[in-house]
């Protein structure tokens, strides 16, 4: 197996070639994991001038690692980058930082006082969206002192207030596992990644992306039985493709909900005639956002 520099954590880890994919294993951007850049994104990222690569690199390496820590499967292309690092869902404040590591915690632990490892820290400030270490230290006694996590070594654990604080963030829950199928269009796809999946989370769902680009460059393990496990599928029809169809047919069958939707350029086009797809029809993801808030809220 090949080595190669992940551009995000900076280290070198085992790659695996699929396709026009290039899979990064277990480096600190998903550490016991992997994720998945296009092989052609690789030298135009690496081109990024230096400012913007401190600006941008550790909020693409802690939102790989959030999603793929709630096992979602992350896929990238040099597209994907700024609609992500200028989500409006990437913390900016302290605060909001804080509750990234909290959020961390409470889905490892079980419960209050159980401890959950992270070691080494100096490869572990993607947690909570930081630049660097010094600011999770800072952050790890900010929270210590607010009494919502005991620190001991390398162990940490939330204690009653930082598990019900954590709870609540988390709408009380842990979240919902929830398929969305996706063309295999990059700007569409960009759009939902950094516009439209952060708005899912928070009514209390855990989105899994599918897309057609996942079933060509070795996704497998994102498979029929992941899409068996989720309790909702939101099914883009934009582009009328058949594997979108074939894997919102097969949750069909096992009686999970589907929120259809289109993107407005294609909804001139003839769709099957089969009555339970009547498609939210959407022209921009700000929109699409407001209406699917009405469906899951």
């Amino acid at each position: 197996m090949m080595k190669k520099r992940c551009l995000f954590c900076d280290e070198i880890v085992p790659t695996k070639s699929e396709s026009n994919y290039d899979r990064y294993i277990g480096c600190s951007c998903s550490p016991g994991g992997y994720y998945s850049l296009r092989s052609d994104s690789y030298e135009a990222i690496q081109s990024f001038t230096h400012q913007k690569k401190r600006e941008m690199f550790h909020l693409i390496s802690a939102y790989i690692r959030e999603r793929t820590d709630s096992d979602d499967k992350v896929t990238l292309t040099v597209n994907d980058l700024e609609s992500i690092a200028n989500s409006p869902e990437i913390p900016l404040t302290l605060e909001d930082k804080g509750h990234r590591l909290l959020q961390y915690l409470y889905r490892h632990a079980g419960n209050p006082g159980e401890s959950v490892v992270i070691h080494p820290l100096s490869s572990n400030y993607n947690l909570t969206y930081s630049p660097n270490l010094q600011e999770l230290v800072y952050i790890i006694d900010k929270l210590r002192n607010e009494h919502l996590l005991v620190r001991e070594g390398i162990n940490f654990q939330l204690t009653e207030k930082g598990w019900s604080e954590a709870a609540a963030i988390g709408g009380g829950k842990k979240r919902t596992p929830c398929s969305v199928l996706l063309p295999d269009q990059e700007e569409l796809r960009s759009e939902w990644l950094g516009g439209l999946l952060p708005k899912i989370e928070k009514y209390g769902y855990q989105p899994r992306v599918v897309t057609l680009s996942g079933a060509k460059n070795g996704e497998e393990e994102f498979s029929l039985e992941r899409i068996s496990e989720s309790k909702l599928m939101i099914a883009d029809l934009t582009g009328q493709s058949s594997e979108v169809y074939f894997a919102a047919g097969y949750a069909f069958g096992l009686n999970i909900p589907i929120i259809w939707t289109v993107h407005s350029s294609g909804a001139h086009i003839q769709l099957p005639g089969i009555e339970e797809i009547r498609p939210i029809v959407w022209e921009s993801v700000e929109e699409l956002a407001v209406i699917l808030q009405h469906k899951l809220g």
